[in-house]
């Protein structure tokens, strides 16, 4: 099991503004930050921003409790500069009630809300 994770970031002033407002339909802010990094999380920072210059692209996906707020993430990120990288809706290629939206961030990493639960 992850216990948490880390992102190199361009410009963590931009990226901590735009994961602030993509994450807060999923209940994850800013828990702790500092020179070493920002974490956010639920109680517990799990997922870092780290300064440095990103080498590689990665996918990240964050678990949604219900399908509003895998709709809520990505309208949240899309207005905070995000750019689409597939809109919320079913991927039946994974399983039946996969439930994601995608979004690229300021570097260019694919950041994912997803919900498996069937629909309310």
């Amino acid at each position: 099991m992850i216990d948490h994770m880390g992102l190199l970031v361009s410009d963590r002033t931009r990226s901590k503004a735009f994961y602030a407002a993509a994450f807060a339909p999923l209940g994850y802010t800013a828990v702790m930050d500092g020179p070493y990094g920002t974490g956010f999380g639920i109680g517990k920072p799990d997922f870092w921003l780290q300064d440095g210059a990103p080498t590689d692209h990665l996918h990240v996906a964050i678990k949604a409790e219900n399908r509003a707020a895998v709709d809520a993430f990505y309208k949240a990120a899309m207005a905070a500069g995000g750019r689409d990288n597939g809109p919320p809706g079913i991927r039946e290629h994974y399983h039946p009630n996969y439930y994601g939206a995608f979004v690229l961030d300021p570097d260019g990493h694919n950041i994912e809300a997803v919900c498996h639960k069937p629909e309310a």
